[in-house]
């Protein structure tokens, strides 16, 4: 068995799309980054590579490489499923949480977790998203930013 966390963050922009777990999500502003910038499954990709100790997602994905421009993260994140299939792990399961102000994410987060767990292959009861505020504090508190954390737990 083997551990993984992941951490990630992203600032909140006007005119760009909200992307969390691979959904659209109605708001009025997006993360800003290189790829589509979804918050969520880079933390839960970082979790997965380092489990396996297979570096991160930046330097498999570099933000300077053109083909990564504006690309969906759950094509990334299949590709680090492909990864870990070919270095023998399977996961077990994921725990992820959504670190933000705004907007509402219960309606959204029964999807994420399909897609995720589409994405790698694995049943759907083997992912977790959760959502919390901070209260008002912090960059995520006064929406200048999201942040998520994502554990896994994978088989070798």
């Amino acid at each position: 068995m083997r551990i993984g966390i992941g951490y990630d963050v992203h600032r909140l922009v006007e005119d760009r799309k909200l992307i969390l777990g691979g959904v659209e999500i109605p708001y009025e502003k997006g993360l800003l980054g290189h790829s589509d910038a979804d918050v969520l499954v880079h933390a839960v990709m970082d979790a997965l590579l380092g489990a396996a100790a297979l570096g991160d997602i930046g330097q498999h994905f570099p933000d300077n490489d053109p083909q990564y421009k504006g690309i969906s993260s759950i094509l990334l994140l299949e590709k680090v499923g492909q990864l870990l299939n070919e270095k023998g792990y399977r996961v077990v399961n994921i725990d992820s949480i959504v670190i933000a102000q705004k907007p509402k994410l219960l309606p959204y987060r029964p999807q994420m977790a399909e897609n995720m767990a589409q994405a790698l292959g694995i049943p759907v009861d083997c992912v977790s998203v959760k959502a919390t505020t901070e209260e008002g504090m912090g960059f995520t508190g006064t929406g200048d930013g999201m942040a998520s954390q994502a554990v896994v737990l994978l088989e070798n």
